[in-house]
């Protein structure tokens, strides 16, 4: 395959999001969450795991501990109880009481709206604030790089990177900013549908003639 300039990447990747954007026009979050508080904890507990496993632990652990003050106060075994069907459960519910704890005493138990302070939450990498900020506040800083994303960019040829921070400035970088914030609700159910890691569905994928590693 001939090199492909950034011009025909861009173009290219404009045609993906265009087509995938008539199968998912109204793709969303898949994660169950009421507010800021509710919704980084959802997404802390969904590494390494799915959003239909949280969503069958969050009802429970949210109706206890559904705020930063309830969580900061909770106690870690009951966490461990509660969310351990799912994957980490240890960590990850050390890190919801650390993240709760971290709020209350440096932000006033308000989840913060910033990409930099958002970080300096226990369990919250860039992937997480990314969406935070683009679910719960209406502010788009970047694009979320989970593993459906990030598997899609390298089949499509639009990132060779071998981590989500770098993988994510390539597509920042190919893609305008107005198309950033719906890339990652739409290839996260792309990937689940068609684009599936152990056996994608090349025979009836809409971007066939677009993705150099299509089978089809």
């Amino acid at each position: 395959m001939a090199r492909e300039s950034k011009a025909a990447k861009r173009e290219r990747a404009l045609e993906v999001c265009r087509r995938v954007d008539e199968v998912y026009p109204g793709a969303e979050c898949a994660l169950h969450f009421s507010d800021p508080f509710t919704l980084t904890i959802a997404v802390l507990l969904s590494a390494q795991t799915t959003d239909k496993g949280v969503n069958k632990v969050t009802p429970e652990l949210f109706s206890k501990y559904g705020t930063p003050e309830k969580m900061a106060a909770a106690s870690i075994p009951d966490i461990e109880e509660i969310i351990h069907p799912i994957g980490f459960y240890h960590t990850k519910a050390k890190n919801c009481v650390a993240l709760a704890q971290r709020l209350m005493a440096e932000y006033g138990g308000v989840v913060p709206g910033d990409m930099e302070s958002l970080q300096t939450l226990p369990g919250v990498g860039r992937k997480t604030a990314n969406i935070v900020l683009n679910d719960a506040f209406g502010i788009t800083e970047g694009i979320a790089v989970d593993t459906h994303v990030f598997r899609i960019a390298h089949k499509l040829k639009f990132s060779n990177a071998d981590a989500p921070a770098a993988t994510e400035k390539d597509l920042l970088d190919i893609l305008p900013e107005d198309h950033w914030c719906v890339v990652n609700h739409q290839w996260v159910q792309f990937g689940r549908d068609t684009c599936i890691a152990r056996r994608p569905r090349c025979e009836a994928c809409p971007l066939a003639d677009l993705c150099p590693s299509c089978d089809s």
